[in-house]
């Protein structure tokens, strides 16, 4: 059974643990969506990390860890839209409509918990967080399979699977591999 736990400095060393020394994937340490992607690739890998770091130790909770026993195995970043400035300009996401959303921008899972649902499991935590700090829409934008099913680098999105189980609905497609789901959160159903 997997626990919870928002990122916080407590949790610092945990999330370093969790992403490894090159930053879960090519230097990002989460930074992808939150900053312009010409300072992102001038930051890659050290500044990405002392970035977050810096924006963790401000307070802000920018995701939850998930842990097996004392183990960090699993990310998910999550927060407003209007956070995730590269995600605010991006042409292929851009909105679908005025509604306030909180964005799911990023997973990330250790190898050995993988195909295991912890995707899922995460997302439910993240739907209980966002209803906790008075979200009411959560927006995702996963990647779909290749026609021969491949998935590409694309997957630190999630996949479309993963989010329907988790009971998100879609709202829009944009392009071949990118689709835009989310969940309503219905006070009624707590």
């Amino acid at each position: 059974m997997y626990e919870f736990h928002l990122l916080s400095p407590e949790r610092w060393a945990d999330f370093e643990k969790l992403f490894g020394t090159h930053g879960a994937f090519g230097g990002c340490w989460c930074m992808w969506w939150l900053i312009p992607h010409s300072q992102f690739n001038r930051n890659k890998g050290e500044g990405n990390r002392l970035a977050f770091k810096a924006l963790v130790e401000t307070g802000s909770k920018p995701g939850i860890l998930a842990y097996d026993g004392c183990e960090p195995v699993g990310w998910c970043a999550f927060g407003p839209r209007e956070g995730y400035l590269a995600l605010e300009n991006s042409r292929s996401l851009k909105r679908v409509d005025d509604t306030p959303v909180w964005s799911v921008v990023c997973f990330y899972i250790a190898r050995r918990h993988r195909h295991q649902g912890l995707t899922v499991a995460l997302l439910r935590s993240v739907i209980e967080e966002a209803r906790r700090q008075g979200g009411k829409v959560i927006e995702g934008y996963p990647t779909l399979p290749n026609p021969n099913g491949e998935v590409d680098a694309l997957i630190y999105m999630g996949l479309v699977s993963s989010f329907l189980q988790a009971g998100f609905s879609e709202v829009a497609q944009r392009g071949e591999k990118r689709v835009i789901m989310r969940y309503v959160i219905n006070e009624q159903s707590r």
